[in-house]
């Protein structure tokens, strides 16, 4: 026969101070959550502020190049031409700005993932090139100074003192 006994006074209270304590933690947790937010959005605005909008994706960056060179064509008189022909050139460019926009415009819009991949693949290859032309240029470089450890060639070092 067990018999349930209320908590006594000092054991209530204990409890309440659990909780309390709980309770602040989680309320400091959140400030400081709240707090670290705040200070990320700060810190981005002021990057932006500073160094402008990041780029975006390879695709928007692709779209934005074609449409500046489709302007700066666009926008080019041609002293060759001359002032007769100026005008049929500028049709000229300016249909040949149409049908480049008509072509990349489906691409963009289809496979924009695909330009994240080319321009990973694009750097990839341009830091194995780098890392090649390092590799040369130190083999070339150490070649005159007396030092054989990258030189691999079919003879044999033979001292003669």
């Amino acid at each position: 026969m067990s018999e349930e006994r209320p908590p006594s006074d000092a054991a209530q209270e204990e409890t309440a101070d659990e909780v309390r304590v709980e309770e602040a933690h989680a309320t400091d947790a959140d400030a400081w959550a709240k707090a670290c937010a705040e200070d990320l959005a700060a810190e981005q605005a002021r990057r932006r502020a500073q160094h402008g909008a990041p780029p975006g994706s390879a695709a928007e960056e692709l779209r934005k190049l074609v449409d500046a060179v489709a302007d700066k064509l666009s926008g080019l008189q041609s002293p060759l031409f001359g002032a007769v022909a100026s005008g049929t050139a500028q049709q000229m460019v300016s249909q040949v700005v149409q049908q480049a926009k008509a072509a990349v415009e489906p691409v963009l819009e289809r496979n924009p993932e695909v330009f994240d991949h080319l321009a990973a693949a694009g750097s990839e290859l341009l830091a194995a090139y780098r890392s090649a032309v390092e590799n040369q240029e130190r083999r070339w470089t150490t070649r005159g100074t007396g030092s054989r450890d990258d030189e691999s060639g079919p003879g044999e070092h033979i001292d003669l003192d």
